[in-house]
């Protein structure tokens, strides 16, 4: 049976309250081997919604290229990233909060309606942390598209410069045809190095890309 779709219900309650920008957000690119985590941040316009938001896992991706375009027109929308040297540099669940930080600078909204069961430290809004945002809120739902659509594009990008180990495919997830790219082709600058697949084929002397 399919899920309920996420509704607006939230977020009307917020607008009742006085919030008047409700944004939601959500984050993408966790579980990657490699490349950057992207988030995204969205405020709905309540009398134009595009039909169709549900979580991006749950859409195909010309669904989502589309519905991240009408999204682009039609809402207030902002994306930011958080590099692999700073993934590395902290780790990787505040990683996704840095890049949620970021897209929530750009929009101020009186709100965030967050994915997830914890908040970021420092935001400049108050917020509330929704558990399977995602399939919940019209506006985490419309982030989760927006942000996926996203990286699916910076790893096409980066699959240009770094052939072989199908990020334009897997996104740079730790697929079969990626784990045997490591160990054929080896370690590339936007490889995370402290993920245990990554580190162990560094122990393993397989070295790095140029």
């Amino acid at each position: 049976m399919r899920p309920p779709a996420p509704d607006f219900s939230r977020e009307t309650a917020a607008h009742a309250r006085g919030a008047v920008r409700v944004a939601g957000v959500d984050e993408v690119g966790r579980g990657p081997l490699a490349g950057p985590v992207v988030a995204a941040a969205v405020v709905l316009n309540p009398g134009d919604i595009p039909e169709g938001l549900r979580d991006s896992k749950a859409l195909g991706r010309g669904a989502r290229e589309r519905l991240a375009a009408a999204l682009q027109e039609r809402a207030e929308v902002a994306v930011a990233e958080a590099s692999v040297a700073e993934i590395e540099a902290h780790n990787i669940l505040q990683a996704g909060f840095l890049a949620m930080t970021r897209a929530l600078g750009v929009l101020r909204p009186d709100l965030a309606l967050i994915d997830g069961n914890r908040l970021p430290e420092g935001l400049l809004c108050p917020a509330e942390a929704v558990v399977g945002g995602d399939r919940r809120a019209l506006s985490i739902a419309a982030a989760s598209i927006v942000a996926k659509v996203r990286r699916d594009a910076i790893m096409a990008e980066l699959a240009l410069q770094h052939p072989g180990y199908g990020w334009e495919r897997n996104a740079g997830y730790p697929t079969p045809e990626h784990r045997d790219a490591l160990r054929r082709l080896g370690v590339t600058p936007h490889h995370r190095r402290s993920f245990a697949p990554v580190r162990n084929i560094l122990c393993e002397g397989h070295g790095t890309t140029r």
